[in-house]
């Protein structure tokens, strides 16, 4: 399975191909816009949010609610592009009018300057429209793909936040998928923790009147997939490594860890590994879950919990230094529109992440020409795994 997106932030849509879906598989457009949904969501999210009505049209791939096993083509319009199609519009435009709208001043912590210098652009605009987080829609959308094959072989994903502003969420790690799905999508900032909810909801508040942006550490819990997916073989084919790896390719996104994750450095080994046990219902499990679900690049079968550290958005209302890069002198970065925290959307996003490197190394593991004999597949493999 890859996955392909094209499509700027104000241009007229993002377009998803998703490759290498089994055919026959089971596949709702109305679960795709949930998902759409939910990422726009979340207590500090600014009025782009307001603007655009993620609904996600299906142009291909799919016949009355199945996949054909080809390409499966997603685009989402942008609804904005009514305001911008002066600006961004394919067409050519004069000299004097490409001069006026050109824009020559990065902004610090965004992908301008070094996109700029990378591909020659003197325009950075050329830059931070497809660098901006809107693209992380069209990955959503891959992702609520993958969810949906995900689901139907047993498996669920749930992301919510632990931090947000340097306030963290203290909740009972008992707590069960259920619960914490349950919990998170009623909270506006998608936390488990209803007392540290208004606190972060207060550091939001805060940050915007101050013109400045907040971070946070969001948490993603998966149940259900079976032990021994990834390799221990290859580098490249250690699944929590891709895992990592898509974590960090999420804007903004400066960290990833399983488990007790960075605390196992401070901690000795008879606190860190998990200890092994059998029964004849089960099969092997672990006595505890420090390690996150993976031990050698390979599921353990516990629950995969992987965090992932959001740095504050860079554009910021009370702008930093830089230089312009036609003049070189320097000049307050300049505000483009933006939240003042994107924690909670954030959340969502690694979900879809996760999910979707879950499903590929899924269907490299089995048969995935056809979604039935890939079911089966799975089935015979954990009756299989739990006998052994």
């Amino acid at each position: 399975m890859r996955y392909l997106t094209a499509g700027e932030s104000h241009g007229k849509q993002l377009t998803t191909i998703v490759e290498g879906l089994p055919a026959r598989m089971p596949l709702h457009r109305e679960k795709i816009d949930e998902s759409l949904i939910r990422r726009q969501g979340g207590y500090g999210r600014g009025r782009r949010m307001q603007i655009e009505k993620d609904l996600i049209e299906i142009t291909g791939g799919v016949r009355h609610g199945y996949t054909l096993g080809s390409p499966v083509s997603l685009i989402l319009h942008n609804d904005d592009f009514t305001h911008w199609r002066n600006i961004m519009g394919e067409d050519p435009i004069g000299e004097d009018e490409e001069v006026r709208r050109t824009i020559s001043r990065p902004r610090p912590g965004h992908a301008d300057l070094n996109g700029a210098l990378k591909y020659g652009h003197r325009d950075i605009r050329n830059v931070l429209e497809r660098s901006s987080a809107r693209e992380t829609a069209a990955r959503v959308a891959a992702g609520a793909v993958a969810k949906q094959l995900l689901e139907e072989l047993g498996i669920n994903v749930i992301g919510y936040v632990n931090t947000i502003g340097g306030i963290t969420a203290s909740y009972d790690q008992a707590l069960s998928f259920a619960q914490r799905k349950e919990q998170s999508e009623q909270s506006p900032v998608r936390t488990l923790d209803k007392e540290a909810e208004q606190t972060m909801m207060q550091a939001i508040d805060d940050a915007k009147k101050e013109g400045d942006s907040i971070g946070g550490v969001v948490e993603v819990m998966v149940e259900g997939m079976p032990a021994g997916v990834g390799s221990y073989v290859h580098y490249d084919r250690k699944l929590d490594a891709r895992i990592g790896g898509s974590v960090m390719s999420i804007n903004a996104f400066k960290g990833a860890e399983f488990g007790v994750g960075f605390e196992a450095a401070n901690l000795k080994g008879s606190e860190v590994h998990d200890e092994i046990a059998y029964n004849e219902k089960n099969g092997y499990y672990r006595k505890s879950n420090n390690l996150g679900g993976f031990e050698g690049g390979m599921t353990t079968g516990m629950p995969i919990i992987v965090k992932g550290v959001m740095k504050p958005i860079p554009t910021l209302y009370k702008p930093l230094q830089s230089v312009d890069i036609d003049s070189k002198e320097p000049f307050k970065a300049s505000i483009e529109r933006s939240d003042s925290c994107a924690v909670p959307a954030a959340a969502v996003v690694m979900e879809h992440v996760v999910a979707w490197e879950l499903a590929k190394a899924i269907t490299e593991q089995f048969p995935s020409d056809q979604f039935p004999k890939l079911k089966q597949s799975i089935e015979e493999y954990k009756e299989e795994i739990r006998c052994f």
